[in-house]
């Protein structure tokens, strides 16, 4: 059966041709979840975004994730922008799907947030959680620009806090921090302190 953390993995994913055309097949999985808040969201994000052709899909994506940095779909941005730091983050969630004896087969980087929940969807409820858990922040602070903004995605980042449990007061307060600062920077760059060998290869997680 698939879960939600699936088909929100799914439908956070760039609406190419491919993407568009399962629309019916996440509809009906989407229906046979075990009822909840989470599977509501989902379903009301899908009726919400029915009559959407691939051009409307894809352009309401741009629109939503591509000039809205505080809805960053990149994990680890909103605490370490492209600082080097940032680049540690990564390796750490990289030897994580590596200790999983998952290979990375996209050019996406490993805290892209459709991936993260690939990863969740494979662990124990409590282990999801507590993966998700350490970027609380960076979620829920994605979760308000996008009720902010009014766009149906609101209702997929509603599924995704619904399967986490209420936030923290700290989570909370991280969330204000984070909108107040914005994602720090740095002249140097991400790059330089990610090997080659440990970026991500082309192709989807396996």
């Amino acid at each position: 059966m698939v879960t939600a953390y699936k088909l929100i993995s799914l439908l956070l994913c760039y609406p190419d041709a491919q993407l568009h055309e399962l629309r019916a097949e996440i509809d009906a999985a989407a229906r046979e979840l075990p009822t909840g808040d989470a599977p509501a969201s989902i379903l009301t994000f899908l009726e919400t975004t029915s009559g959407w052709d691939l051009e409307d899909a894809q352009q309401a994506y741009i629109g939503t994730f591509d000039f809205n940095p505080r809805a960053s779909l990149y994990l680890t941005y909103p605490y370490h922008g492209d600082r080097r730091q940032r680049g540690v983050a990564l390796l750490k969630l990289r030897r994580l799907y590596d200790s999983l004896g998952l290979r990375l087969s996209t050019d996406e980087l490993p805290d892209y947030l459709p991936l993260v929940l690939e990863l969740a969807d494979m662990l124990a409820p409590a282990d999801a959680r507590g993966l998700l858990g350490e970027f609380r922040a960076a979620i829920e602070l994605a979760a308000a620009a996008l009720h902010d903004q009014q766009t149906p995605y609101m209702y997929l980042f509603a599924a995704l806090t619904a399967l986490l449990g209420p936030a923290s007061e700290h989570d909370l307060d991280n969330v204000l921090a984070l909108a107040a600062q914005g994602p720090p920077s740095e002249e140097v760059g991400l790059h330089p302190f990610v090997p080659p060998e440990q970026m991500p290869v082309a192709g989807a997680l396996r």
